[in-house]
């Protein structure tokens, strides 16, 4: 019982850098507050005026690969085995994305952006028409394409590298096709450090933020609990405990049922105001930002204000972008965690446009509603109010709406389940960081990093409020940006490398295989009788296994090692090549199980002799390294499978001797079909 409470699965050389300089930063803040809050201040005007471009010129980069990727042919390639199925339903998948992405940045500026852009516009005059239009194309530009490239670059990293080719779920990962086995090293170690401390701050400063709103929300239910930092600590605190007990119950029964819950709230919220708000107005404006956004996109993507300086691109454009970049590990591993089984192409479409629209509709839902009321309303007090704290703009907003009290009411539960979601899912991925990539940890560990979060959340706001979070969001998020780049470039070589291997695999196709014709009729009813479970069991048993021991033979006769496994509890044949210095050859034959198809006769379905669900028919289906290729080799001959071996040989070996590079191409551990049959 000791043994299994005090289990560990610490890497040293990643965790004691990175709680070593989290703790010397909370201390040397806490001890001098004052002086620490002007330290954030020269910091974070030298980071933005020296590499606000950096910050720019790579977000548009982020946007452009995934972009391009999707769009290519590798955007057919699936994360994990070639026949995986997705883990998750859409509605579950999206719903986990949306609430460890942004649920609460859209809470705190879906009213006060808006309106601090109407009131104050980085060009143009001020509360006009124009300046109305401007504020909501410039939140739209904040919260659109570009945040979820950021998001979507690194969770596509992690989830091809770890659930294609085997590699631990780590920022690490992506250099593989840069370095090699170099990853298990220094340059891995710190590239995780990096990680671990983006998305720490990037949380911190979450976590900042709902205190701040819930803070003013509380208040403006119960006037009596005051706006100080002591409640927003005791806020910390409070929902800190609520992270914990739902990070100790894991991704299934916590972070998933909170994030549907979440997600519920959210559209009720939403919808509550949609049809009691200006519904015609709001229709409208959000077709017409659309247009100006996407018509606009390339122009303001590239806008430093370079003749025009002022610390407005700081304070917001860059401010947000870096806040991304540093949550990006986060973010990236959740959705990469959640992702297994899904294309490239999918993921992208999924990660980027369905949150992106929802995203607009959220804008225009609450940003024009309170921009019409103060354009067509007289509602100018808002204004005011949200200048002076932006946390209010959201219970101002619903002074003026029916059922104040109650809808005020559910926002605060609402911020409080983002919060916990953030929090124990941050915890979650920054444990798994400082295990070198090991999702199965203890329960412990994962407590230790929720506290943590909680307390440097807490001393960052008693050092400089928000801009100390602001500051060191920035800042830690300038070195990821440089790992994120590198990542794509090993992304990038990973996909020649995969385009090299399907060119391999194309080099004969499945129609040319020379079959022997004498057994053409065999092969006709193995395709027309739809066989039992015993009798491709007996097949892949004796036959393929038959085969595979021939060609097994003839390599070892020419010094190469071959090993023929069969399980006869799976009913698996495995031949498996050995190349140490290379990639193995891998030929599996698998019984597979598939429902019978609406076409097939009663009178040709397979007999029900040994209680096998008729319902059901089997194959013996080929696999390869990669998975499945969806061909059946049930009613072969002996001949034919060994030339089919000796087909699919050929094509490794044109694959070896014409890659681009090396990939581990290891999928056993997310092989779905060969876990189930193993369960």
């Amino acid at each position: 019982m000791t043994k299994t409470a005090l289990r560990s699965t610490i890497l040293l050389p990643v965790f004691l850098p990175a709680v070593f300089i989290i703790l010397l930063l909370v201390i040397g803040t806490s001890s001098n507050p004052e002086l620490a809050g002007q330290a954030f201040s020269v910091a974070l005007a030298w980071i933005t005026e020296t590499f606000g471009w950096f910050y720019m010129l790579s977000v548009a980069i982020f946007l452009v690969f995934i972009v391009s990727v999707a769009a290519s042919s590798w955007g057919n390639i699936k994360l994990g085995p070639d026949h995986a199925q997705p883990q998750y339903s859409f509605g579950e998948w999206f719903a986990m994305l949306f609430s460890a992405g942004y649920g609460v940045a859209l809470l705190y500026f879906g009213v006060a952006e808006p309106v601090l852009h109407y009131a104050s516009p980085p060009s143009g005059a001020a509360e006009t028409v124009d300046a109305a239009k401007q504020a909501m194309q410039i939140a739209f530009f904040h919260w659109g394409f570009h945040i979820w490239a950021i998001y979507g670059i690194v969770g596509l990293v992690l989830a091809y590298f770890a659930f294609r080719h085997g590699l631990p779920l780590s920022i690490r990962s992506a250099l593989y096709p840069l370095i090699g086995d170099k990853i298990y090293g220094p340059i891995g170690h710190t590239v995780d450090v990096f990680a671990i401390l983006g998305t720490l701050f990037g949380i911190a400063t979450t976590l900042g933020l709902s205190v701040t709103q819930i803070n003013a929300g509380l208040h403006y239910l119960w006037p009596n609990i005051p706006i100080n930092t002591t409640v927003q600590i005791t806020t910390i605190a409070v929902i800190t405990a609520a992270a914990t007990l739902s990070v100790v119950a894991g991704m299934d029964k916590g972070v998933k049922r909170l994030s549907i819950v979440n997600m519920t709230l959210a559209v009720s919220l939403m919808a509550f105001v949609f049809f009691i708000g200006p519904t015609i107005h709001i229709l409208e404006s959000f077709l017409q930002n659309t247009g100006s956004y996407l018509s606009g996109i390339v122009e303001r993507t590239f806008n430093l204000q370079a003749y025009s300086r002022s610390d407005w691109i700081g304070n917001w454009t860059l401010f947000i972008f870096g806040w991304t970049i540093a949550w990006a590990p986060f973010v990236g591993m959740f959705i990469a965690k959640i992702s297994r089984g899904r294309t490239i192409r999918q993921f992208v479409v999924g990660v980027m446009l369905v949150p992106t629209i929802f995203t607009f509709l959220w804008f225009s839902v609450f940003g024009d509603t309170a921009l019409n009321l103060i354009m067509n309303e007289g509602f100018d007090t808002l204004i005011g109010d949200v200048q002076a704290n932006h946390a209010v703009a959201l219970f101002q907003l619903f002074e003026v709406l029916p059922l104040s009290f109650f809808i005020s009411l559910l926002t605060v539960i609402l911020i409080i389940t983002f919060f916990v979601t953030s929090s124990d899912s941050g915890s979650l991925v920054i444990d798994s960081l400082a295990s070198g990539g090991n999702i199965n940890t203890p329960a412990w560990q994962r407590v230790f990093w929720a506290v943590l979060e909680g307390a440097v959340a807490a001393v960052l706001l008693v050092a400089g409020g928000l801009s100390a979070l602001q500051t060191m969001t920035i800042a830690s998020a300038l070195p990821f940006a440089v790992i994120m780049l590198i990542a794509t470039a090993g992304l990038w070589r990973a996909l020649k490398i995969e385009g090299h291997r399907d060119t391999s695999l194309q080099a004969h196709s499945l129609n040319g295989r020379n079959i022997d014709l004498s057994h053409w009729k065999r092969r006709l009813a193995a395709m027309v009788n739809y066989p039992n479970k015993e009798k491709v069991h007996t097949f892949i048993g004796s036959v393929v296994v038959e085969a595979m021991k021939a060609v097994q033979a003839e390599l070892k006769s020419r010094q190469w090692h071959a090993v023929v496994e069969f399980d006869t509890d799976l009913g698996r044949a495995h031949l498996t090549v050995l190349r140490h210095e290379h990639v193995d050859f891998v030929y599996d034959i698998r019984l597979t199980e598939h429902p019978m198809p609406s076409f097939a006769y009663s009178e040709l379905r397979p007999n029900n002799d040994n209680n096998d669900n008729n319902e059901m028919y089997y194959k013996a289906d080929v696999f390869l390294r990669r998975g499945g290729l969806s061909y059946d080799v049930y009613g072969y001959s002996e001949d034919d499978i060994v030339k089919d071996i000796l087909d699919q040989f050929e094509n490794y070996l044109h694959f070896l001797g014409n890659s681009p590079g090396e990939l581990p191409w290891d999928m056993a551990e997310h092989d779905d079909m060969l876990n189930t049959d193993k369960a």
